[in-house]
């Protein structure tokens, strides 16, 4: 399977963030006969369209990128639409490719599966020992559902299904909403606007003091390839059949404080930055064990200032207001 860069690979949620980078990153090993489909094409929480989908489509891989996804505010407002759809997405898909002979499968998930108070830096080992953080938690059920879900049809029927758990991810095809995105794209465009409009501070949620790790979109995707590439008996020597996903991160952290501070650098806002700390600051610190996946031979390579400039110059190009 390793150099068949004819097998059809479906690539779910190629629009967004991760799905996108995905594609680009089969395209640049020349993956030719990549399979995508809109949401409007096909609604992933039917079940219907994703059996006939999977029953005439002869998908021979899958990259499981769809997701809802949102920061703090979106998890805290749609928590019932963050693990109803989530759910439904995740169990249509794994099942649906079981049901047509996909016989290998990668499922992304997010460093939120793992417990708030979680020990530092967070080892695979660390999933289900304790509290998840309240604010993302129907999230977090989730993705530690999607998780178990690939390892019970792997040990059922013996499929190559995979999980990688990202860190906080950020990049070019981001969501700029200014109440439903990320930290990183919330604080570009809050810090273009205000540079646009001449206002002299922006206020940011919390204190600034939680500590997070930051991954370039594109060095992501890099790592899924990587991951779905390798044969079988190398995944199973560092994983276990009850443990069975990957971390992938940067191995390094900074506070929301420093990164704030970096973004404002990059868009060249001249004002001030103040911290409304009435505003809940989410998980303390979220840094990722990524021991595992530099043992198999990745890593990532696009530093932060380098990665926010260029999403700073996709944003302008794309998503800024004229």
């Amino acid at each position: 399977m390793k150099n068949d860069l004819n097998k059809r690979i479906y690539v779910a949620g190629h629009r967004g963030l991760v799905g996108s980078a995905i594609v680009r990153a089969l395209r640049r090993r020349d993956y030719g006969n990549i399979v995508t489909r809109t949401h409007a094409e096909m609604d992933l929480t039917d079940q219907a369209q994703v059996r006939a989908f999977f029953e005439s489509e002869q998908v021979d891989e899958v990259y499981l990128a769809a997701a809802r996804v949102g920061g703090i505010h979106a998890n805290n407002t749609y928590p019932a639409e963050f693990i109803y759809d989530n759910l439904m997405v995740q169990s249509n898909v794994i099942h649906e490719a079981w049901r047509a002979g996909v016989k290998r499968l990668l499922f992304l998930g997010s460093s939120c599966i793992y417990p708030r108070l979680a020990t530092q830096p967070m080892k695979e080992e660390s999933l289900l020992t304790g509290l998840l953080e309240p604010t993302n938690e129907p999230y977090a059920i989730a993705k530690i559902a999607g998780i178990k879900m690939c390892e019970s049809y792997n040990r059922q029927y013996g499929t190559d299904y995979r999980s990688v758990m990202p860190t906080n991810l950020y990049g070019p095809g981001d969501n700029y909403h200014p109440e439903n995105s990320h930290v990183i794209p919330a604080l570009i465009r809050r810090f273009h606007e205000a540079k646009m409009q001449g206002k002299d501070k922006v206020v940011i949620w919390g204190t600034g003091t939680p500590r997070r790790e930051f991954l370039y979109v594109d060095d992501m995707a890099e790592a899924c390839v990587h991951v779905m590439e390798l044969e079988h008996d190398a995944y199973a020597a560092c994983t276990t059949p009850m443990l069975s996903h990957i971390n992938v991160g940067t191995g390094e952290d900074i506070t929301i404080r420093e990164v704030a501070e970096i973004i404002c650098n990059v868009v060249g806002y001249q004002g001030q930055i103040e911290f409304d700390t009435t505003k809940p600051d989410g998980t303390p610190r979220k840094l990722m064990d990524t021991s595992k996946l530099l043992s198999l031979g990745w890593k990532p390579g696009v530093a932060l200032e380098e990665g926010i400039a260029e999403t700073y110059k996709q944003f302008l190009h794309e998503q800024a207001p004229t």
